[in-house]
């Protein structure tokens, strides 16, 4: 009996040790209580942007056709039409050459360009630029070149008004004198006219130290003056430009060989990072803008615009196969 009473004993201390040791496992095994994570909130919209405010105005690069001070002013006269329009906040450059005005609008520094063909031809073709509006003068949206000189410069002038094919010859009386181009990417300025003087026969040599003015008004002032160079380069007919601070330029400047209209118009132009609802915005206003009084003064002061048409890119494709057809490799003078 007190053998079983022993046995008993025994087990019973072994079994509490048992299940001391299981209560202590499962309650070492059990996981803490944690608080669940914050919840991250998730945005439902983009930041708006804030362009087009006083903060961070719309840029608009002006071409340099002319003299700083005349396109800071007709161009400011656009700009407060734009803004009681639209709302907007935008602030006017003129920048020092068309090649600045190309890498404004590619770097971010400027979002519309006014700009002249050859150089959104050349702005398009890098991504720089899309044209949204075309200029049009005198009811048409081209226009063409012309060579100028001093009338007691000697010079004869060609027959015909626009030359012909047959007029080319006239060209050669330039051959080793100094001409006034207004800017390497000028299409009037500089590019049409220096094809035309290589298909009358011209070569390099015989257009000696190019003077290059800045803009058109500057050419004009420069031949209308004297003593500078010989010839200059502009668009027809850019006389006007100084005509009322010298009311004879006509008699004094006389054209000696003018193009036909091969030129689509300057435009206004979209840098690539311009927000579509801007753009749309923006266009719709200037339409309108170019319908009043006031735009057309506007537009008159500012580049001589007579009026504004909607444009794509397709406008300058006839141009372009015309720059090609030329054969003349344009990457050499245009840097």
């Amino acid at each position: 009996m007190k053998n079983r009473l022993t046995i008993m004993l025994v087990f019973l201390v072994i079994a509490s040790f048992v299940l001391s040791a299981c209560a202590t496992a499962t309650a070492t095994q059990a996981p803490a209580a944690t608080n669940p994570p914050a919840a991250t909130a998730v945005p439902t919209t983009a930041p708006a942007s804030n362009l087009g405010t006083p903060d961070n105005p719309i840029v608009v690069a002006f071409e340099p056709s002319g003299t700083s001070q005349e396109i800071t002013t007709g161009g400011q006269e656009l700009l407060d039409l734009l803004a009681q329009e639209t709302g907007l906040t935008f602030k006017g450059v003129v920048p020092t050459s068309y090649a600045a005005l190309t890498e404004a609008m590619g770097s971010g520094n400027a979002q519309i360009g006014w700009m002249a063909t050859f150089a959104y031809i050349l702005a398009h073709q890098k991504g720089y630029a899309d044209v949204a509006l075309i200029t049009q003068r005198f009811g048409s949206d081209h226009y063409g070149a012309q060579f100028i000189a001093r009338a007691d410069a000697g010079f004869t002038p060609a027959p015909d008004t626009p030359a012909t094919e047959a007029d080319l010859p006239t060209l050669l009386q330039f051959k080793g004198k100094v001409p006034c181009f207004g800017d390497p990417e000028s299409t009037s300025g500089y590019v049409i006219p220096l094809i035309f003087l290589k298909k009358a026969g011209l070569t390099d040599a015989d257009i000696p130290d190019p003077v290059f003015t800045g803009g058109h008004t500057q050419t004009v002032t420069a031949i209308y003056t004297g003593g500078i160079c010989d010839y200059g380069a502009t668009f027809v007919d850019a006389r006007g430009n100084i005509a009322t601070d010298h009311p004879d330029v006509n008699d004094v400047v006389i054209v000696v060989f003018q193009t036909e209209a091969i030129i689509p118009n300057d435009n206004m132009s979209y840098a690539p990072d311009m927000p579509q609802n801007l753009r749309d915005q923006i266009t719709n206003a200037m339409v309108t803008i170019a319908g009043t009084e006031a735009g057309k003064t506007a537009l008159n002061d500012l580049y001589q615009i007579g009026g504004l048409t909607l444009a794509d890119d397709t406008v300058y494709d006839q141009f372009r196969s015309y720059l090609s057809a030329s054969g003349l490799d344009l990457s050499q003078y245009v840097k």
